[in-house]
């Protein structure tokens, strides 16, 4: 495993975001397409979510997004962030605080 230095980690802005708006996307078996207000707007991100979670258990769930990342089209739908997950024998994982608190919330 390649080494990264803290400056390299500080450059990602990584945010608590609430999902408002979960669907499938047509022709992806794995895909959805996520509305999640990150704090200071509300971008569309796609997730290979489906198939592990069912899109209407995401809604109101507040998860980690990198918001600085690159956008990305993906299946026709413009991806404007990531939802950072674990990684369990090949399947997503989802990460939540473990407390209320606010999109747009900072992870450090």
């Amino acid at each position: 495993m390649k080494t990264a230095e803290f400056k390299d980690f500080m450059k990602l802005d990584i945010k608590i975001g609430r999902v408002e708006e979960a669907v499938p996307i047509e022709g992806a078996d794995k895909l959805l397409k996520l509305t999640v207000d990150t704090g200071e707007d509300t971008r569309t991100l796609v997730a290979g979510l489906a198939g592990i979670y069912e899109p209407e258990e995401l809604i109101g769930k507040k998860l980690p997004v990198v918001v600085n990342l690159e956008s990305k089209e993906i299946m026709g739908t413009e991806s404007r962030g990531m939802i950072l997950a674990a990684d369990s024998g090949g399947e997503p994982v989802l990460l939540e605080p473990d407390k209320e608190i606010p999109a747009g919330s900072r992870v450090r």
